[in-house]
């Protein structure tokens, strides 16, 4: 079984995430993946800012040892921390509030299964899952209930976290990456 030991000795370079001592390879991802996670971490960080909050945001590839153990070390694509004692200058070290995974073709039955799976049961919040080539999301909000909620790239979806008061227009974003699909 790999161990955080074993990540750190990659060379420079390798994108793997280590789940449960196995790594997964991630291929690198597309320009319309790195706009959508793009998009979203702005709206998420000027809702911040603009309320004067303590909650911190970042994009992958930043490190997030999930279980606090030495088995699993994942890279979300968006993610938020208003437990400020988590975040050390290495790496993340627990559950983000928030986590936001967009799909791509490498990934999906990580993002889908492994690690939903993981975010439920180490204390994430809330877990979105954005579906580009479906334009679609689904929200978990593990406060509350374990069924998704479904949204297109027509809509505003609420961010749970903060009682809905900050809201990601989809319709903005897709019009954004539009030329690409």
């Amino acid at each position: 079984m790999l161990t955080i030991d074993d990540y750190l000795k990659l060379p420079e370079g390798v994108r793997v995430e280590l789940i449960d001592g196995v790594f997964y390879d991630m291929a690198a991802p597309t320009t319309v993946h790195q706009m959508i996670g793009q998009s979203i971490s702005y709206i998420l960080l000027d809702y911040i800012k603009d309320n004067k909050g303590k909650c911190v945001p970042f994009i992958a590839p930043t490190d997030v040892q999930l279980d606090c153990d030495d088995k699993t070390i994942v890279q979300p694509d968006v993610l938020v921390v208003c437990d400020r004692k988590k975040i050390t200058k290495p790496r993340i070290v627990g559950a983000p509030d928030l986590v936001i995974e967009v799909l791509s073709e490498s990934n999906w039955y990580n993002d889908v299964f492994r690690k939903h799976k993981k975010y439920q049961n180490a204390g994430v919040r809330e877990y979105w899952i954005v579906f580009p080539e479906q334009l679609k999301i689904q929200v978990y909000n593990f406060e509350k209930k374990m069924e998704a909620v479904e949204y297109s790239f027509k809509d505003k979806v609420p961010v749970a976290i903060w009682d809905g008061k900050c809201v990601v227009d989809f319709s903005e974003i897709y019009e954004e990456i539009k030329f690409l699909l």
